[in-house]
């Protein structure tokens, strides 16, 4: 049913008030909201109705809702009259004739029920082809189990159900979301970069948009953040909403095998890293166990980074995937490990972890020198954290504190906290923690005291034994200094080479 049928059929006494060019819209179902941002409740083929308590008074809000609910691709708004509705502005008629969005009004005591009833009426057929499409839709899900069937195929045949190309990218960069899949052609990428800028924030998860000749719909993909669905649509008209989510969601579920599947590979990768750092594997294992990960024993690249609540290592595993890069991860002590090929780019590191994260990156190691790669991006990424630079390669010629390299730091630590270390491990003391908080909190007992939930004359003593272990008095800056400058090598050393 079309917005000029529903306005012809003369026992709802609708009227139009703006809009006339947008007489032709078809419209896939009615929905009542009286919310406020009408446009979050829409669909594309909706024709929304209210009372008129969302709408706003002044112009420049009535123009935002009429703009916001033609991204959100509804086919018409419908007014109650004599209800709660502000007068309309003439900007909103303007804006109302130029989108175009049919601006009805409703007659009173009419009850939106008839209207929706009309319209359901004339949809019977079109909701009995929606359920058969949709069905479809789900059976090619069950078919990609089988044999054969990928994940391109998936996305290939739910494009035919719809008569449309799909794309899954990643909305952050516009890359696909995974290996293997057709990047966007440069139009189409320009086109979605230009109009997700231009979307409020509140319709970029499903926004139609058509300029000229070209049409196109942005939706998010459910249980998967930054997934992002471009739908091509063969024609002008827009796609049914309803089978536009139904196809997301089963593209969701097509993204979530993919997941699955690499979470065993995580798994493994992290077991495999752990037992390198420890060196409880032998070269030629570790060779064959490399060629699993899609890894060369050749040159490889150790990546470490500061482990942050934002920073999921599983989320990071996949985004490199997804760029085609394999990679084996590891969590531990406060740290993000990576074991990647040599040729990995620098750019794409900095790209799939957060804004602003430092990274220390090791030198090429081969499979027998795995330990000294973690030494060294370990010492990268110190330089990184105390001067402020994004990413850090490590290099032997390189002078931070003083200290030429991670050798230089190990023995700074073992002279000036390696009798601390000691006493710790010898006497299951936490004297060491008690240091740090020690630096870390202006050198005051009390707050040192209230964080390690410790009595203030226990932190007292500490820090007297800690004075006659390391032969330093802490209340003299130069013996601060020299122990918060060990600290800094402690974390940007390997465990290995800690005391």
């Amino acid at each position: 049913m079309s917005v000029k049928e529903l306005l012809d059929e003369p026992q709802l006494g609708l009227q139009l008030v703006a809009g006339a060019q947008g007489l032709g819209h078809s419209i896939t179902w009615a929905h009542t909201s009286d919310l406020p941002s009408l446009w979050e409740w829409v669909s594309p083929g909706v024709l929304l109705m209210t009372n008129g308590l969302s709408i706003p008074s002044n112009p420049a809000g009535q123009v935002h809702l009429a703009q916001a609910l033609a991204d959100a691709g509804a086919v018409a708004l419908a007014v109650g009259e004599k209800m709660h509705s502000p007068d309309f502005s003439d900007e909103f008629l303007k804006a109302c004739d130029s989108l175009p969005l049919p601006l009805v009004s409703v007659p009173y005591p009419l009850p939106f029920m008839a209207i929706s009833r009309s319209i359901a009426e004339a949809s019977l057929l079109e909701e009995s082809r929606r359920i058969k499409q949709t069905a479809r839709i789900y059976d090619l899900l069950r078919k990609a189990t089988t044999p054969g069937e990928t994940w391109s195929q998936l996305l290939e045949g739910i494009g035919r159900e719809i008569d449309a190309r799909l794309y899954v990218v990643d909305d952050r960069c516009l890359h696909t979301w995974q290996p293997g899949d057709a990047a966007l052609p440069d139009d189409v990428l320009e086109h979605v970069r230009r109009i997700s800028t231009e979307s409020t924030a509140e319709t970029r998860h499903f926004l139609w948009s058509s300029d000229g000749g070209d049409s196109m719909m942005l939706m998010d993909i459910p249980t998967h953040p930054h997934a992002l669905l471009v739908v091509l649509p063969a024609g002008n008209a827009q796609p049914d909403g309803v089978v536009l989510l139904h196809s997301a969601t089963v593209l969701g579920l097509g993204l979530s095998r993919s997941a699955l599947s690499m979470e065993s590979r995580f798994q493994s990768g992290g077991e495999f890293l752990l037992q390198s750092f420890e060196g409880r594997i032998g070269v030629a294992e570790a060779a064959r166990r490399l060629e699993e990960f899609g890894l060369q024993a050749g040159d490889l690249r150790l990546v470490a980074v500061p482990a942050r609540s934002e920073t999921g290592l599983p989320q990071v595993h996949r985004a490199l995937w997804r760029h085609g890069v394999n990679s084996i991860c590891l969590a531990g002590e406060g740290k993000l490990h990576l074991l990647v090929s040599e040729d990995c780019p620098e750019d794409l590191l900095q790209h799939v972890f957060e804004a602003k994260l430092p990274i220390g990156l090791s030198t090429p190691v081969g499979v027998d020198e795995i330990q000294r790669g973690l030494r060294e991006s370990l010492w990268a990424l110190g330089q990184a954290v105390a001067q402020g630079i994004r990413l850090v390669g490590y290099a032997d010629e390189g002078n931070w504190f003083g200290m030429r390299g991670h050798r230089d730091g190990a023995a700074l630590v073992q002279r000036l906290l390696g009798p601390v270390i000691e006493h710790d491990r010898v006497n299951q003391t936490e004297f060491m923690d008690t240091l740090r908080s020690y630096l870390e909190n202006q050198r005051s007992a009390q707050k040192v005291a209230a964080l390690l939930f410790v009595h203030r004359q226990t932190i007292i003593y500490r820090i007297r034994r800690i004075r006659e272990l390391t032969g330093l008095d802490l209340a003299e800056s130069s013996a601060v200094a020299q122990l918060w400058l060990a600290f800094q090598a402690y974390e940007a050393i390997g465990p290995a080479e800690r005391p």
